[in-house]
Parts: structure tokens; sequence; C-alpha cells
């Protein structure tokens, strides 16, 4: 793998650019991989990366069916924190805020990771006691998080409207070392780094249908052919519960679209990012300039990609009371992605009837802070047929054994 530092840069800037090679292979398939794992997304690249880099296991091939990243994770709005209220909840995303911090260094690619911060509005006295609480379990945790008081919240965002007609702001949950990331750069810095290991990515190449031998998984029928594998990890959010289907058991997730929206682009004016809850809001100020405004997932059951024009409006009526100065903004876009909700709005990471193969979704609207944290605990599960510290509490059996983590509040409402 060619790296990328300033000397190249300067030396192919000489060259006009000519010398650059592909950031990552496009093969053909072979007939048969030791694992497989179907969704190129960043939970699928990063369980293939950590295997590779963990346990040594790079006779691997991921497989998309439209284009890498092109799913979920070109979709989201790049929030990353960790202060969930729930102990595995916890430590799986304070696993993944850690190695984001270090992400680009690495993967060996600027993955754009900006510890800006992340407050959780407090708008009522109920989830002002939420927020309390959520606070001491994270001291508990070693989860670096505060409530902070409203003057606080006003000092760290300016424009802020403390004294809503509906919903006042009574102080925030504060992770000072959350933020964000751009989404695609870490799609392409783990597709990279995959690739350099001798893992096959394919793209445009959806499966079809799963086969058995012996009681285990051994193929992947695609619309590009058969393809054995030893093991095969699914791992595609929002389609779960299809690829479940096909190897012949059920999933306890909904999918429904969760929608964004970005604004014109405008001078500096928000350096964090501010989540309201209690009116289903959330925004930040991109790069660009663009401010990146999202809500709560569609209540009903879709696959829809494009978004609703009533729920953005409801999104969008609470943000402008709570930052009067956005209200005379146009919007430039708006999109939808297909999110998979479980029960109790936390993921899973299990081993499942079917022998051999492996699941990971449910992740509902937090999948993109949770990235290299989910990959880390799916590669130690696939790679050795049992799941570890991570993983093991958000094992299918909970459901049926009634240990649910219960994030509704953290992770349902928005991110």
């Amino acid at each position: 793998m060619k790296r990328y530092n300033a000397l190249a840069i300067l030396r192919e800037g000489l060259r006009l650019h000519r010398g650059w090679p592909r950031a990552w292979a496009s093969p053909e398939p072979k007939s048969e991989y030791d694992v497989v794992i179907v969704g190129a997304g960043g939970h699928g690249l990063a369980t293939a990366y950590y295997l590779g880099r963990n346990h040594g296991i790079t006779n691997v091939a991921v497989l998309e069916k439209g284009w890498l990243g092109g799913g979920n994770t070109g979709r989201n709005t790049t929030i990353i924190r960790s202060n969930y209220l729930q102990d595995p909840s916890a430590a799986i995303y304070e696993k993944a805020r850690a190695l984001y911090e270090t992400m680009s260094r690495d993967l060996n690619l600027n993955v754009m990771f900006s510890p800006r911060g992340v407050m959780m509005l407090a708008q009522t006295e109920h989830e002002k006691r939420g927020y309390l609480r959520t606070a001491e379990a994270n001291a508990l945790q070693g989860v670096e998080t505060e409530f902070i008081s409203p003057a606080r919240v006003k000092e760290l965002v300016p424009m802020i409207n403390l004294e809503g007609p509906r919903y006042p702001v009574l102080g925030a949950l504060w992770q000072a070392r959350g933020g964000t990331a751009r989404h695609d750069a870490v799609a392409w810095g783990y597709a990279r780094a995959c690739s350099d290991m001798g893992m096959h990515i394919i793209q445009q190449c959806e499966v079809t249908g799963i086969e058995r031998r012996g009681g285990r998984v051994s193929a992947v029928n695609t619309t590009r052919g058969r393809i054995g594998c030893g093991k095969l990890a699914l791992i595609v959010a929002g389609h779960s519960g299809r690829l479940a289907e096909m190897a012949g058991f059920r999933l306890p997730i909904e999918s429904v679209a969760l929608q964004a929206m970005v604004s014109e682009p405008i001078k500096p004016m928000l350096d964090v990012v501010v989540m309201a809850n209690t009116v289903h809001g959330y925004i930040s100020q991109s790069d660009k300039g663009e401010l990146v405004i999202g809500g709560g997932a569609d209540g009903y059951n879709n696959y829809t990609q494009r978004g609703s024009f009533h729920h953005i409006e409801e999104t969008v009526r609470a943000l402008c009371e709570t930052f009067p100065a956005i209200g005379r903004l146009r919007m430039m876009r708006q999109w939808g992605g297909i999110v998979d909700m479980t029960g109790d709005r936390s993921p899973i990471l299990s081993k499942t009837p079917l022998p051999g193969c492996y699941v990971n979704c449910g992740w509902g609207t937090g999948g993109f802070k949770a990235i290299p944290g989910s990959g880390w605990a799916m590669a130690e599960l696939v790679a050795n047929d049992a799941p570890g510290p991570l993983a093991a509490p958000f094992s299918l059996s909970r459901f049926r054994e009634g240990r649910f983590i219960d994030e509704s509040v953290a992770a349902g409402v928005a991110h």
C-alpha cells in the first residue's frame, strides 16, 4: 500500500498526480473464502479489518450489493459519543470512541475526526433527572461526561435560545471528547487497509441465497456466482431480516427510515454537536459550513431512502424554536437511511441458529458511532466462534432470557 504523506503528495503533484494507485482493488470473486462478510459498510469493513489485524485471518471476501459505503454509512450524520446508560452499551461505544481517536494514524487516511464535543439538551425535569443518572453511571463506567448548567450551555452555544416557549433548556449532558468524523473516509480507510491485506472487496454482488452442508453454512449464492465460505457474517443493517430469512431463522428487528438534511453553507456559528431529544432534533455544522440536521426515526416500518416532508417539518420547527437564527436558511438536500431497530434499542452481535453464521445488526440510529468497536467485537466473535466481553451481552439469546439492555432513551430517539 502506498502511504499517504506530505512527501508523497509533493512527488505526485510534480507528476501531475499520475502515479497514485487505486485505493482498493476490485477483484473477481474466488470460489471459496475462509470468511465471507455480507455488507461493505462501515461495520462490515471494520469487521474484516480487525479479523486481519487482530486475528491474522485475511482470506476474506466482503460482498456489497451496491457500492462500498453506499448504505447507512454514507447517509448518516456522523455523530460520535459514548455516554450511554447501560454498562454493555457504554463499554462498546467507548471502545469505538477511543479507536476513532487513533483511526487516521492506524489506517493512514485522514478520517477527519473532530472531537468538538457533544451535548444532549435537558428540556424537561424528567429528562434532566435522566441525564443526571446517566452522568453518575458514566462516572462509574470510566466514561468522561458531565451534566452542565444552562449558563455553560449558553457559553458553548451562544446562538441557543434557553427560554424556548415550549421547552426551555434546563442543562445538558456534555461529552467533551465526543464529536464527528467523515463517514465516507471511515469506509474508504477500512477498505484500503483490507485490500492491502489481500482481502477481496466485491461490489455489485447481491446475495440471493445461503447454502448449508452438514448442518452448517457452506456457501452463498450471488449475482456473481456461488461463493463458498467457512464462516459467514451478515452485517447489512436494515436488510438483516431478509438475509436471516435466507439462512432459515428470524430476527427480532424492524426496519424504519431515519431522515436527515443539510442547509445552505454559512459562516461558522456552531462548533459543537447539539442534540435535543425532547423535540426529536439534533444539529451540527460541517466543515463546508452546512448545518447538518436530523431527528427521530419514522413511526412506521418502511425501506425508503427518500425521506418524507412531515417528519422534516416537525424536526425543523422544533430546532428553529431552540435556534432562532437558523429560521431563514434554505434546505439544500434531504435523504433517508434504513435503520434496524430491536425492542430494547440495543444491537445484536451474535452466533445464530445456523452454525458458522453470525449476525451484526440492530444498531438503530447509533450505528456510525459504533463502527470500530462493533468491528473489533464482531471480529473476535467470528474468529473464535465465541463472543468476547464486548459482544457477549448482545447475543440473540437475551430476548428469550429477558436480559434486555434498555437504551430506548439513549438510542431510540436521536443520535
